[in-house]
C-alpha cells in the first residue's frame, strides 16, 4: 500500500475513534447527570438530630390512662407506651437504662415539648392544624373517635347529642384536648377537668354524669370498671389522628420518627408480626369494638436504613 495512502487512512481511523470515545463519555456524563442523588442514612438523620450524643431519651407520655399510658406497680404500660419504645430502640434508645418516661397531663403535652421537658410525646395526642404551628407530628400511628361513656344507670337516657346540652346532665372532659374543643362547637357545656382520669373519679363519687374523650382513653376507664360504665356511640363524625409529638424546631427527629413508623406499617402489609400489631393486641384490642390496623403514616422520607442502631456518645 502507499505510504501516504496508508497514514491517511490511518488518521481517519483515529478521527472516528476519537469521535466514538468522545460521544461515549458525552453519553456516560449524561447518564450520572440523570442519576438520583444518594438517600440520607438513618445515621446521617440522626446527628441532625437534638438528641444525637444523648444518653437517654425522654418520651412523655399519660400515667392515669389505663390500656394507653398507666403507671403499676412502679412500671409504665399502655398501648402509648409500647409505641415509644419500640421508637426508641429504632433509635438506639434500648432498654430502661436508656430510656425514660416523664408524666405529662393532656394540656401540658405542648409546653412540655416546647421546654425542652421531653424529647417525645406518645400520649393520645391528636393531630390538628393549631396543634402543628406549635409542635410536629409523626403520623398519624392510631385513628379514633370521639365518644361518651356514662354510669350504667344512665345507659337508657344518654343517647344523643341533645341528651348532652340537658342542664340535668354534668358533662366533664380534660382540659386542652381536642373533645374540649367538639363539645364547645356542639354547645354542650362541660366541666373541664385536668385529666380524663378525673372526670371518672368524679362520675364515680356522683360529681358527673358523663365524661367524653377519645375511644381508645374511654376503654382503657371501661376494662377498669366494666360493671359501671358503657359507651355511648354518638354521632359526633369526627375522626383522631394521634401521633408522636415532635419538637417543632427539630425536623430531622420527626422525619426518623415518621420513618420509624413507617417500617412498622411496612411490616404489617407485608403479612408480618408489626411491633404496632404486637402492641395493640396486648392492651387495646381486646377492648375496642371494631378491629383496627395501623393507619400509614404521611410525610415520610425516604431513608437509608442501618442495621447498627446505636448512636454514638
Amino acid at each position: 500500500m502507499n505510504p501516504r495512502r496508508f497514514q491517511s487512512r490511518l488518521r481517519a481511523v483515529a478521527t472516528t475513534l476519537a469521535v466514538a470515545l468522545t460521544l461515549t463519555l458525552a453519553a456516560a456524563g449524561g447518564c450520572d447527570s440523570r442519576k438520583e442523588p444518594d438517600l440520607p442514612s438513618v445515621r446521617e438523620k440522626l446527628r441532625e438530630t437534638h438528641i444525637y450524643g444523648q444518653s437517654k431519651l425522654r418520651i412523655g407520655v399519660a400515667t392515669d390512662e389505663p390500656l394507653m399510658g398507666d403507671l403499676r406497680n412502679g412500671q409504665h404500660v399502655g398501648f402509648d407506651v409500647e409505641i415509644g419504645r419500640y421508637v426508641a430502640a429504632s433509635l438506639g434508645y434500648e432498654g430502661d437504662q436508656r430510656l425514660e418516661f416523664v408524666s405529662v397531663a393532656t394540656e401540658d403535652r405542648i409546653p412540655a415539648l416546647q421546654g425542652g421537658m421531653v424529647d417525645l410525646v406518645v400520649s393520645s395526642f391528636s393531630i390538628t392544624e393549631e396543634r402543628k404551628k406549635l409542635v410536629s407530628f409523626a403520623g398519624p400511628y392510631f385513628v379514633t373517635t370521639q365518644e361518651v361513656m356514662v354510669t350504667t344507670r344512665l345507659k337508657d337516657k344518654i343517647h344523643t347529642i341533645e341528651d348532652l346540652r340537658d342542664p340535668a346532665y354534668k358533662i366533664c372532659t380534660s382540659g386542652g384536648s381536642t373533645t374540649e374543643a367538639e363539645l364547645e362547637k356542639r354547645q354542650v357545656k362541660a366541666l373541664v377537668v385536668k385529666d380524663v382520669a378525673d372526670c371518672v373519679e368524679g362520675i364515680r363519687e356522683g360529681r358527673y354524669d358523663a365524661v367524653s374523650s377519645d375511644e381508645t382513653i374511654l376503654a382503657g376507664f371501661l376494662a377498669s370498671y366494666p360493671k359501671e360504665f358503657e359507651i355511648v356511640d354518638l354521632p359526633f363524625g369526627t375522626s383522631e389522628l394521634l401521633g408522636i409529638g415532635v419538637p417543632i424546631g427539630d425536623p430531622a427527629l420527626r422525619d426518623l420518627v415518621a420513618f420509624i413508623l413507617q417500617k412498622s406499617y411496612q411490616q404489617g402489609r407485608d403479612g408480618q408480626a408489626s411491633p404496632w400489631q404486637t402492641a395493640y393486641n396486648r392492651t387495646l384490642g381486646p377492648w375496642l369494638r371494631a378491629e383496627k390496623r395501623q393507619p400509614q403514616p404521611l410525610d415520610v422520607p425516604k431513608l437509608v436504613d442501618f442495621d447498627d442502631k446505636a448512636p454514638s456518645k
